[in-house]
């Protein structure tokens, strides 16, 4: 499993019981996570002073309990990026923590390249995986559908300072962009995406991740290059595991450019225990 050992301003206390503590700065939230199925003792005293308690509901969805003073939003640091973050609906914060593995190996890729490097972010959320290669001033497409995530990312590109760096944020479906940029005969170096288990298409019908990202690897290998260096998949979908993402990857990357393919589940060290949380799963092709 891969993961970061440089946090300093996020840690994962413990997990037991179905839920997560976590200190994000100076805060403690204790969240849901519906892989931490085992009924270890919660010996850590901060499981009582969490600042706010993410509740889930029977009926779907869930809420914030905030038990102590806390700001509206506040500010992390991992490395040299900054990444604003607040208690969002569905129990999220606004960062993936446990991306950072992914963040470090992009930076490396584009560090050895020694030329220009151009990626596309698809699915681009916050815009981890955009401030990253923008920090290694590769010049960086962030596509989502979410206009307010987007605004989000355009904050935390200005909070890590890389604001003024080559940038294109781009708010639509991102099926419907690839399909311009194939038309338009644009290319990218790296393509990285983080696509959400359930969507809608560009007609508005539902479609599953495990239903579409076959096709949708097959048409983002036409905006490669022959020298491309990478194409990262995350997935957080129970049913897409990293060895099946790297099988598509392997028939469709690789059959056609070339090539290395890998796969590992990604996760977050836990400091109570000394284990490991699995949190997600990442393949990659490399060139």
């Amino acid at each position: 499993m891969r993961y970061s050992k440089d946090w300093k301003d996020y840690e994962l206390i413990d997990c037991s019981c179905g839920e997560r503590l976590e200190r994000w700065g100076d805060i403690i939230l204790v969240r849901p996570d519906p892989q931490v199925i085992w009924k270890t003792e919660k010996r850590n005293p901060l499981w009582k002073k969490a600042n706010a308690y993410y509740h889930r509901s029977k009926s779907g969805g869930g809420a914030w309990e905030i038990r102590s003073r806390m700001p509206d939003f506040w500010s992390i640091n991992y490395k040299d990026l900054t990444f604003n973050i607040k208690t969002m609906g569905f129990k999220h914060t606004g960062l993936f923590p446990e991306q950072a593995v992914n963040w470090d190996y992009t930076r490396e890729l584009i560090k050895k390249a020694g030329r220009p490097v151009k990626v596309l972010n698809l699915f681009a959320y916050t815009g981890g995986a955009t401030i990253a290669p923008l920090a290694e001033n590769a010049q960086v497409v962030h596509v989502d559908a979410s206009k307010g995530m987007v605004a989000w990312a355009k904050e935390n590109a200005v909070s890590s300072g890389v604001s003024d760096r080559n940038v294109r944020w781009i708010v639509d479906d991102c099926i419907k962009f690839v399909q311009r940029e194939i038309r338009r005969g644009n290319k990218y170096d790296i393509i990285i995406m983080d696509p959400p288990s359930y969507g809608r298409g560009p007609g508005g019908e539902v479609w599953k991740l495990e239903d579409e990202v076959y096709n949708f690897v097959e048409l983002c290998s036409e905006l490669l290059y022959e020298d491309s260096i990478m194409m990262l998949i995350n997935s957080y979908t129970t049913g897409l595991s990293a060895s099946v993402m790297e099988y598509i990857l392997g028939s469709v990357i690789r059959k056609k450019f070339g090539g290395r393919v890998s796969s590992s589940e990604i996760g977050l060290p836990v400091s109570e225990s000394g284990m490991i949380l699995p949190c997600g799963a990442s393949a990659l092709w490399e060139k």
